[in-house]
């Protein structure tokens, strides 16, 4: 099952305290202030890589806390800087804070920071002065807080096969690519998007069947619908044995212009699947029809594509 909509919480970790510290030894019992600085805390990171499926990995861990900064020695000494936390999401993934604003990991190996690490504390030898030669004090590392995110994955595929339930997609994805989506002569055997590489790398996503009201979530639709948002292409499958292939069509399209202006106005391609069952013209304008039992068909669509 994909997962592609996850909530988590997050912490960068807290800068390392500071220390009061003098230094003294048998030839200068009197020695001065040597108290180092804190470490800084760790920034916690995403990073996009190509496996759509890491989203997963949230789904039952949803705390993530990055290491704090050490705290800070005597002889002046540092304490440590923290190690990075990387968390991978994959590309495509949007990332929404609970104040509102996002931003979006749209390319391979984008890292983004998500939350920063606290700085670290003064010691007391950063206090000392001409007027303050043996400074008490110092200062704690700064102390981060969790923020909560909400994960949303838009699949980034160059092409969209849309369409209603039993429209022929993941027949003609698998066709098309070396995809093996799970196909069966029955609505929604697709509860999940597959996608495929075609011969000249451009990828294609099979989006579950639309239907009538996805637009506001009926059968999961809104979700689906958001995977389409990121195609270049849209590739709206009608079935040649579908009654009624007018309406069909505007089924779809209804859901696409109800759900976003952006997905409205998309390039669209309309092939007639299953041409093999065509007993007469259709009443509906296409672009092609295609049968994956039909090899030239297919060639044709590959060549269109």
């Amino acid at each position: 099952m994909l997962i592609d909509d996850v909530y988590i919480q997050v912490k960068a970790g807290n800068g390392g305290n500071g220390i009061s510290h003098f230094f003294s030894d048998r030839w200068r019992p009197k020695g001065g202030p040597d108290g180092g600085d804190g470490g800084k805390g760790a920034d916690v990171y995403f990073e996009a890589v190509a496996d759509i499926t890491v989203l997963g990995n949230y789904r039952q861990s949803k705390k993530y806390q990055a290491e704090n900064g050490g705290v800070g020695g005597s002889n002046n000494k540092h304490g440590a800087d923290s190690e990075d936390l990387i968390l991978k999401v994959p590309v495509g993934t949007v990332v929404n804070y609970d104040n509102g604003t996002s931003f979006e990991l749209t390319e391979l190996g984008q890292r983004e920071m998500v939350a920063r690490g606290g700085t670290g504390g003064r010691g007391n030898t950063s206090f000392a002065c001409s007027t303050n030669t043996t400074p008490l004090e110092f200062t704690e590392g700064f102390k981060t807080e969790f923020k909560k995110l909400h994960l949303q994955l838009k699949l980034i595929a160059d092409i969209g096969l849309i369409g209603l339930p039993n429209a022929g997609k993941s027949s003609l994805l698998n066709e098309l690519t070396r995809a093996k989506a799970r196909v069966a002569n029955y609505p929604f055997t697709t509860l999940e998007p597959n996608l495929g590489v075609l011969p000249d790398g451009k990828i294609i996503a099979d989006i579950p069947g639309l239907i009538e009201g996805a637009s506001t979530g009926k059968g999961l639709g809104s979700k689906f619908l958001r995977h389409v948002e990121r195609t270049k292409i849209v590739i709206h499958c009608i079935a040649a044995d579908n009654p009624d292939l007018e309406h069909a069509y505007q089924v779809v399209r209804k859901e696409l212009e109800s759900y976003s202006t952006i997905l409205a106005t998309k390039k669209e391609i309309v092939i007639i699947t299953k041409s093999d069952l065509i007993e007469k013209e259709p009443t509906i304008k296409s672009d092609l029809k295609v049968s994956i039992l039909d090899d030239d068909s297919i060639k044709k669509l590959l060549k269109l594509l």
